[in-house]
């Protein structure tokens, strides 16, 4: 997760004042936290509460009851997150969901499904799972196929990097059930720009990933594509993460940026990460 908020800070500076470069300062004192790093700590807290109740409360191996508390639960945290950070740039119908009495889908095809998704990348087993928790937590809000496909197509090569495929197997993967990618990042750079949608936003972070030769890379391909700087490096960051390692020291200037609250959640899914992979 440590790399989606990663990219998400460091994209932050040039989400509005684009910087078509992979030459730039990683960290400064105009970076900060945004709305997706706040939504990716709560789906993360969504999955280790509901994992922890899980053990305690009910059978092994009851996946619908799962799924069923995974629903609800991410609802309940996303709305509670939102309250507690409330100035973080929420789009303007998740902003209207998030404060919502009675917060409904919306049928939204928004980025933003992609950006929060990532926590579940790190948790999934199988193929199977990469699409029903994927599907479950997305669709809360974005129930749109293609708000859908995106989350489904972050987590699906992340989880992918987690088994140890090739570059060239998560590419094959991605164009056969998602995306085609027939583009390189000199290609689209000129030309690219600000896309609030999943198709206008996962390929390319998936193809900062794809062409990148390191985390710290991956995260500059990101940036250097201009258009939502912060989520497409956030996506690319979750990727890279999961494929490869992501540098101490970054991770500790990452730290800084976070209040207590937040530290600890980090510090909480480090742990359960740990004890619940899968893969």
């Amino acid at each position: 997760m440590i790399g989606a908020i990663i990219g998400d800070i460091v994209g932050s500076r040039f989400q509005f004042d684009n910087f078509k470069n992979k030459d730039f300062e990683f960290f400064t004192e105009e970076c900060t936290i945004t709305d997706d790093s706040i939504m990716t700590f709560a789906v993360a807290k969504t999955i280790m509460d509901t994992t922890n109740m899980m053990k305690i409360t009910l059978e092994e191996g009851n996946s619908d009851r799962y799924y069923f508390l995974i629903e609800n639960m991410v609802v309940e945290y996303m709305q509670n997150f939102g309250k507690r950070y409330p100035y973080y740039g929420y789009g303007q119908m998740f902003g209207e969901w998030l404060f919502s009495e009675n917060p409904k889908p919306y049928k939204s095809y928004g980025n933003g499904a992609a950006m929060r998704i990532v926590p579940a990348g790190f948790i999934v087993g199988s193929e199977e799972e990469v699409r029903k928790l994927s599907g479950v937590i997305t669709g809360v809000t974005h129930n749109h196929p293609e708000g859908l496909k995106g989350a489904e197509a972050v987590v699906m090569a992340m989880f992918l990097s987690r088994q140890g495929c090739s570059k060239s197997e998560i590419k094959s993967k991605i164009e056969k059930d998602y995306y085609t990618l027939d583009f390189s990042l000199d290609e689209l750079r000129e030309t690219y720009t600000f896309d609030y949608t999943c198709q206008g936003t996962v390929p390319p972070s998936i193809v900062a990933f794809l062409e990148s030769t390191s985390y710290e890379d991956a995260i500059r391909n990101a940036v250097s594509l201009g258009g939502y700087s912060d989520i497409v490096a956030s996506i690319t960051g979750g990727i890279a993460e999961a494929y490869y390692t992501v540098p101490g020291e970054f991770k500790e200037e990452a730290l800084t940026y976070l209040d207590g609250y937040l530290k600890k959640i980090y510090s909480d899914w480090t742990s359960f990460t740990e004890e619940n992979s899968e893969v």
